[in-house]
């Protein structure tokens, strides 16, 4: 029932967009802007309502195209452009001979356009290397009730970091990782300082927390020298899944509403920082936990905020074999490139990545198995154009798409009206 209504509603966005496409295709040029239109239309959807559903971006799927490397001068929005002008370029071409020399040339400039901006990425400043593990500790799907789960996804943690045979210098474990929470389970709190202990490096922990305002969907960080570290409390939440938007008036259309959490969102930049165990370097690492890497915000406040290395820890069980994590794992590569910063995705079941700041995977696990991943990841302090001006770009990108698509709509009115005159007038001639 669920995925039926958000595909109902998200199909609601296809309306206006195919209105404005037919009368905007109508024009000469109309295919130069029809671009535009599907940008705003994918802004609106990815915005509104309850923060949006920004998971169905073009960008995401352009991933492995020429087209990802646009993302560093102006975010997933520049992609999504670029790619719709391919499409209606093509579209042009193939209905229209009339016009298919400019239809190529546009293409052409656009891979060209693609090229260059791939060509200078890349020129990094580097603050060095940081040996980061992540830990896939997998999680037990049948046979548990709810809480005899959560603790053996914990257990399965504890056990797959003990198997470290290297030195790391951070650990990231997935968000939920430790859903027993231990800053308040004894039990668990040990099995957390027993890992702790093991790799002799702080390890960034997936838990719950609660404060004043109420429960946290929460990433800390637990050294073994000075205990307790820093917090992420995550702040783009799922609607209806962390939180029950309108909870009282959906509660009268089904009372399922109250299997929805109750989570509050944080309000921090996402950066935490975390001590290098073989160097002792101070390194901010900057966090978008699972459903926050879909948001453009995100990645950006915490770069900007100095994070030098980026992780997605995230808990994919509900997604079972669908292709969702792998939707999740196109959209960290598309923000290394994007924010040019190496990016560690941390799975409970999977899959977990070591990304490049390129968007290139340099090793990944399966889904539902226990795994750990460890290598030498870049650390890198520069800004790109699109973590500087990114929210900028795509709101020019949207006002032009606005503006398309209300001149679509009164070029289709008067043109219609000057059309129906003149063949009044031909009529009257005539007699």
């Amino acid at each position: 029932m669920p995925y039926i209504a958000l595909s109902t509603f998200l199909s609601l966005y296809s309306i206006p967009l195919g209105i404005i496409g037919v009368r905007l295709l109508r024009h000469r040029v109309g295919w130069v802007w029809f671009p535009f239109v599907i940008v705003a239309v994918e802004w609106a959807r990815s915005n509104f309502p309850f923060g949006g559903f920004a998971w169905v971006r073009i960008a995401w799927g352009q991933i492995d195209s020429p087209l990802a490397g646009v993302a560093s001068w102006g975010g997933p929005a520049l992609v999504s452009l670029l790619t719709a002008v391919v499409g209606t370029a093509l579209w042009q071409c193939v209905t229209n001979s009339a016009y298919r020399r400019q239809t190529v040339s546009t293409m052409v400039a656009v891979l060209l356009v693609a090229g260059v901006a791939t060509l200078t990425n890349g020129r990094a400043h580097e603050q060095g290397t940081v040996n980061v593990a992540a830990i896939q500790g997998n999680v037990p799907r049948l046979g548990l009730d709810f809480n005899a789960q959560r603790r053996a996804v914990l257990a399965n943690h504890v056990r797959e970091t003990e198997k470290l045979s290297e030195q790391p210098d951070l650990v990231i474990w997935p968000e939920n990782s430790a859903d027993v929470s231990p800053l308040s389970d004894q039990q668990a709190e040990q099995l957390v300082s027993q890992a702790v202990a093991h790799a002799q490096a702080p390890i960034l922990v997936g838990t719950i927390t609660k404060d004043a305002v109420g429960h946290r969907n929460s990433m800390v960080v637990f050294d073994p020298q000075t205990g307790i570290g820093e917090t992420h409390n995550k702040k783009y939440l799922q609607p209806f899944g962390e939180y029950m938007p309108w909870r009282e008036f959906f509660r009268k259309l089904s009372p399922l509403v109250d299997l929805a959490g109750d989570f509050k969102p944080g309000n921090g930049n996402g950066v935490v920082h975390m001590t290098a165990a073989t160097t002792g370097k101070n390194i901010a690492v900057g966090i978008a936990t699972c459903y926050e890497v879909a948001f453009d915000q995100a990645g950006r406040d915490a770069v900007t905020a100095g994070a030098q290395i980026l992780t997605t820890p995230t808990n994919n069980a509900t997604f079972g074999f669908t292709d969702m994590t792998y939707q999740q794992l196109a959209m960290s590569r598309m923000r290394a490139i994007e924010l040019d910063r190496a990016v560690v995705v941390a799975a409970t079941s999977g899959v977990s990545a070591l990304v490049k700041p390129d968007g290139s995977v340099i090793s990944q696990t399966k889904i539902f198995q226990s795994a750990t991943l460890e290598d030498a990841l870049p650390l890198r302090d520069t800004m790109t154009f699109s973590a500087r001006y990114g929210t900028y770009i795509e709101y020019a990108l949207v006002i032009i798409g606005t503006m398309c698509a209300l001149w679509s709509l009164f070029f289709q009115s008067t043109s219609t009206g000057k059309g129906t005159s003149r063949k009044l007038k031909s009529q009257t001639a005539k007699r």
